[in-house]
């Protein structure tokens, strides 16, 4: 399902508009990001937690010059899915 397929379904659900579904999906995106962008945590009980992982240093390998390459740490967005989404795509 693509964004504007969300958006459409949102609105369906709800009985509003598909601009007024469009603005309530990118305020829960916004706000999603911007609580990532602080370091906490986004708890939808049942659903999912969505959170920061710092990914550790590490090196690799270049193939075409089989050069060794150091990747540097970084953070990276994880999303760990809730029972109740587990247990509805099983």
């Amino acid at each position: 399902m693509n964004k504007s397929e969300m958006i459409e379904a949102i609105a369906s659900e709800c009985e509003i508009s598909k601009a007024s579904a469009q603005r309530a999906l990118d305020a829960f995106t916004n706000n999603v990001l911007n609580a990532l962008k602080k370091g906490d945590e986004v708890v939808l009980a049942g659903f999912g937690t969505f959170s920061v992982a710092e990914r550790a240093p590490r090196k690799a390998r270049n193939l075409h010059t089989n050069e060794e390459i150091e990747i540097p740490a970084k953070k990276v967005p994880k999303f760990k899915a809730g029972k109740f989404l587990k247990d509805a795509v099983e």
